[in-house]
């Protein structure tokens, strides 16, 4: 194991590019089930979208205008970079087919653009896109990342997810047998989940196909649902402090898979939304300091996995 003691989103890249590729945030104006009412209404009680879009990133700005300021501002530093167009916000497979095929493709028309990431929900994958991105994954990079958030029904319940972990692990199965890269979201330390369960969840994903994770500690956003019932209930909410949280996030990865990439272990919400917890961090100070404890523990990732 080298010194970063896991399989980080840099190996997975390295893998599939020759060269650095960078992603860039879009968002498609699309809706979510959750809020229009086909599924639920409201959406999942922790989600404020406005906390992962950049200053770039506005429903107003064409899909092509959105790739030229992303590119404009990571060319300046790197001009030989190349780029994966993001679908980042809400979900990103929820449409007709033909109105999101032309929405990929105005992607990768761009110079420059080299792949697709298509962030969703796990029911919100029919067969006929399906089909059509495993066709586009045979000409150009192609990594779906699904909300999984919990291998818990009774929190996806809870945080008004609106679908179970079955749904998760059949979209995640019939993904990767299209030969499409797949890729999970989880969030740690969500209301009425304990330690135990928390690493349940890395036992449970590793039995999945899945290439790549990301994972983020529990935040209360502003003008969300989960920051209105922290108000009224904050005994029900255990916000980690950032050292207890990076040996929580170790013992994770320990018993994850070491086939799957971690990509991220935290999230960063700006600061003019993000109730707490307050770290005072940034990512890549994060992790350095998770690295560190990772050495002083002589930890690595899948040490417990027992798949």
């Amino acid at each position: 194991m080298d010194t970063k003691r896991y399989r980080d989103f840099a190996d997975f890249l390295n893998e599939h590019f020759d060269g650095k590729v960078q992603k860039i945030s879009l968002h498609a104006g699309f809706t979510c089930p959750n809020r229009d009412g086909s599924i639920g209404v409201g959406g999942c009680t922790y989600c404020n979208n406005q906390t992962f879009s950049p200053d770039y990133c506005h429903t107003g700005k064409s899909i092509t205008r959105q790739l030229d300021e992303g590119v404009a501002f990571f060319a300046r530093k790197y001009p030989t970079m190349r780029y994966l167009a993001y679908f980042q916000a809400y979900t990103n497979t929820y449409g007709e087919l033909e109105a999101l095929k032309r929405k990929y493709e105005e992607a990768l028309a761009h110079p420059g653009v080299v792949g697709l990431i298509i962030g969703t929900r796990p029911d919100c994958m029919p067969a006929d896109l399906l089909d059509y991105l495993a066709d586009l994954s045979r000409r150009t990079f192609v990594l779906v990342e699904y909300g999984v958030e919990s291998t818990s029904d009774e929190t996806l319940r809870r945080i008004n997810r609106g679908h179970d972990f079955a749904t998760s692990v059949d979209a995640i199965r019939r993904t990767s047998a299209a030969g499409v890269l797949v890729g999970a979201h989880m969030i740690l330390g969500l209301p009425g989940e304990s330690r135990e369960m928390m690493l349940k969840h890395a036992r449970s994903l590793s039995q999945l196909p899945l290439d790549t994770l990301k994972l983020h500690q529990l935040q209360l956003i502003r003008h969300t649902r989960m920051a209105r019932e922290y108000e009224m209930s904050p005994q029900d909410f255990h916000l980690y402090g950032v050292d207890e949280y990076i040996d929580l996030a170790i013992d994770f990865a320990e018993r994850l898979s070491p086939s799957i990439a971690i990509e991220r272990f935290v999230s960063q919400s700006p600061a003019e939304l993000l109730i707490a917890p307050r770290w005072g961090l940034k990512n890549h100070e994060f992790t350095a300091r998770l690295l560190r404890r990772m050495r002083e523990r002589d930890a690595w990732q899948g040490r417990l996995c027992d798949e």
